[in-house]
């Protein structure tokens, strides 16, 4: 979430986050919910450093990334470098959109010039990748960030809306995720693209006929992937995602047998 988009009726940023974390602790009491915010910068504006100093700040209050976003084109990430530095100097997290509407250059900004540990879209890494299915040849930056397991958190329907591929069947998601890189799925804007995380998979499904042990797989890459710590990640991991896609396996198993 960008919090310098939530300003402009007096509140300041420190009361905006207040406002947020308070939602999200309502929103989560009595649950198995676990919620964390990264705050966003607008790459269009000039406030990445005091946003980025604002994530810190509320570092031990839910807040366990940063990230930049907006229009990618004349605006790359080395624009926003000292808000980068500072977050590594703070030993803290960071993600950048990347590689959506621009291609390899901003990918290689953002892993090798801004330290961003995921990337947000990514979906451009495919124009370092040639050759026929089967026998794709990856080049320097795509053999590096599968490498390197630098999560790519693709977003299948906003790309498809934002004319990036024609439809969910021709989204690189599968070639991707077939040549084992950090593959998450992930809405990004739910609202403009009337989506959910549910729609997604299901969208998925049809395009690619994956099953229960592919969205497994997403779903434990979207977790060792998470700016949550470790213990927590290892809680979710354990204690929420295998017990419950085993007892969605099961259930298949169960009606299947009983046709």
């Amino acid at each position: 979430m960008a919090p310098e988009l939530c300003t402009e009726k007096g509140l300041t940023l420190d009361e905006v986050m207040q406002a947020i974390m308070d939602g999200f602790a309502r929103g989560s009491a009595g649950t198995e919910l676990s919620i964390y915010a990264i705050c966003s910068a607008m790459r269009t504006a000039r406030r990445s450093l005091e946003i980025a100093e604002l994530a810190v700040r509320w570092r031990d209050r839910g807040v366990v990334g940063f990230d930049i976003a907006g229009a990618e084109a004349g605006h790359p990430p080395t624009r926003h470098l000292e808000a980068f530095n500072h977050v590594q100097r703070e030993n803290f997290h960071s993600t950048i959109h990347a590689g959506e509407a621009f291609g390899l250059p901003s990918i290689w900004e953002a892993v090798q010039l801004c330290g961003a540990e995921r990337l947000g879209h990514g979906v451009r890494i495919v124009d370092d990748i040639t050759g026929d299915v089967g026998s794709e040849q990856l080049g320097r930056l795509a053999s590096y960030v599968r490498d390197r397991r630098i999560p790519l958190e693709l977003c299948p329907t906003s790309n498809v809306n934002t004319g990036v591929c024609a439809s969910i069947a021709d989204h690189p998601i599968g070639m991707l995720r077939r040549l084992r890189f950090r593959v998450t799925v992930n809405t990004d804007n739910r609202l403009m693209s009337d989506t959910s995380m549910t729609r997604e998979f299901t969208q998925l499904s049809e395009a690619f006929g994956w099953g229960l042990e592919d969205f497994e797989w997403l779903t434990l890459n979207a977790m060792k992937s998470a700016f949550a710590p470790f213990p927590e990640r290892l809680r979710i991991i354990n204690g929420l995602v295998k017990p419950r896609y085993a007892l969605l396996k099961a259930e298949l198993a169960m009606g299947t047998q009983t046709r």
